[in-house]
């Protein structure tokens, strides 16, 4: 079963990966972006020039409405919403909890937990049987820092991923009988620029030899892992949250 994969916070990094990962395997593919058209528009055009078909729309993920006219939106593509990839999601930068301020805190959950709730409501109100729909699959990306803690830079980010861990757990066994599994990925230190952009360019490199496969990973990675649990080799597999971390 192919038809839409819905990837939100496809512009770059583990986003970009999954879209082009699911472009290439006949997936419809509907990535969104923030702020950065063009990163967007290039992944797009990798899809196209890969035989694949792809768009992307612009979306603040914690906005309602918004997200409310992104699904309204999909249903004039004439194939069905099979997968939603909650990937959206920001860190408010690197913080000690004493220093962090309330903005911060009140985005970073706006954005990676009530964003990826309404996202994953509006994809179960489309897939689910009782709602007409043909079944499907979430998959949530969260991060090892939800069990590490991410003490010293971010617990705040950190505990947003908790949310999302609970959101898969939970969600995973309210559909399971609706034709929708819900999964998750835990990467750990991946090679992408949310370290430099959070102002640390360095960190992939000073955490790299802390790691028992001795290196970070690859958003291709966590791509690859995202695409085998949304096939139907992991047909039995609901509630799962997978580290993508290299032992760590």
């Amino acid at each position: 079963m192919r038809g839409i994969a819905l990837v939100t916070g496809g512009s770059r990094g583990i986003g970009a990966a999954t879209a082009l990962k699911l472009g290439t395997l006949g997936y419809t593919v509907v990535l969104t972006y923030a702020h950065d058209r063009l990163a967007a528009e290039q992944v797009v055009s990798a899809i196209e020039a890969a035989g694949g078909k792809a768009q992307a729309r612009s979306l603040d993920i914690a906005s309602e409405p918004q997200v409310l006219a992104l699904f309204d939106e999909l249903g004039a593509i004439p194939e069905p919403l099979t997968l939603l990839v909650n990937n959206a999601g920001v860190t408010e930068g690197f913080s000690k909890l004493e220093a962090l301020r309330f903005e911060q805190l009140q985005r970073v959950f706006q954005v990676n937990v009530f964003g990826a709730f309404m996202c994953a409501r509006e994809a179960v109100r489309r897939m689910g049987y009782s709602h007409g729909g043909q079944g499907g699959v979430i998959v949530n990306v969260s991060s090892r820092a939800a069990e590490l803690g991410g003490s010293g830079e971010w617990i705040h980010y950190a505990a947003t991923k908790g949310a999302l861990d609970s959101l898969t757990r939970g969600l995973a066994k309210e559909v399971a009988r609706d034709g929708i599994r819900v999964n998750g990925v835990a990467p750990g230190l991946i090679d992408t620029d949310l370290h430099a952009t959070n102002g640390k360019p360095e960190r992939v490199a000073d955490m790299a030899p802390g790691i028992p496969m001795g290196r970070a990973g690859l958003p291709e990675e966590v791509a690859d892992c995202v695409a085998w649990i949304a096939s139907a080799g992991a047909g039995y597999v609901t509630g799962a949250i997978v580290p993508v971390s290299g032992g760590r």
